[in-house]
């Protein structure tokens, strides 16, 4: 009986150590930034998350190594890759990538397109918006939450980093309420910069309505005949 219970004990042991979330690569890749200027950084891909997604972050030196600075970034192609105007994400994207070169930190890429329903599910999504649906309104219709997104894995990768306090880039308090939940110590919570124009200012005023995001989106500038 004991014998057994040595090697069943043994047995989880080794299943915890391999449900730990670890590093799994770290590679060095030089980046072009929105500004044409070239930044060091490192990408790193990690093993056991809790989604088993292919999620990674973008390390930059210099961080500070008590509270880094972490942008929690969701993918979303059309912003990021196509430079679409119908959101922010591209130029979020960007600006956190500066700001991460000029003080150190990281960014955490989450490959959560969509809040979390997927490429194609978002862009039906937008016919429905096209229709006068608003982005959360779209989501439901297409039977989904407004927000699918878990930052459960975010955490995940700071525990895999050995990191356990930060300074957030975000907008976002379910963010910072997500992080807390899941035992990672926010700081504090550093805004980032409102990027609005003619095609995404719906889409903005419904995050800070329906979503209590902290965007001040400033008033439309009338034309001076």
């Amino acid at each position: 009986m004991d014998s057994y219970q040595c090697i069943n004990g043994a047995s989880k042991d080794r299943e915890n150590a391999l449900a730990t979330p670890r590093v799994r690569s770290i590679v060095r890749v030089p980046i072009i930034l929105g500004n044409g200027h070239k930044a060091r950084s490192e990408i790193i891909s990690f093993g056991n998350l809790s989604d088993h997604g292919e999620h990674f972050a973008v390390r930059f030196e210099g961080s500070d190594t008590k509270a880094p600075l972490v942008r929690l970034h969701s993918e979303c192609i059309t912003g990021d890759a196509l430079a679409s105007a119908r959101c922010d994400c591209g130029p979020q994207l960007q600006e956190a990538l500066q700001h991460l070169h000029r003080e150190g930190g990281l960014l955490l890429y989450l490959r959560q397109e969509g809040r979390g329903i997927g490429l194609y599910r978002k862009l039906e999504a937008y016919l429905l918006q096209d229709q006068g649906l608003d982005t959360y309104a779209a989501n439901r219709a297409l039977g989904h939450k407004d927000d699918e997104r878990s930052y459960q894995v975010a955490a995940d990768m700071l525990e895999a980093l050995g990191i356990q306090t930060i300074r957030l880039l975000s907008n976002n308090p379910d963010k910072q309420k997500q992080l807390t939940m899941a035992g990672i110590t926010v700081e504090s919570r550093i805004p980032t910069g409102v990027f609005v124009d003619a095609d995404n200012r719906h889409y903005l005023e419904t995050k800070v309505k329906h979503s209590r995001h902290s965007i001040d989106v400033p008033p439309v500038r009338k034309e001076i005949p």
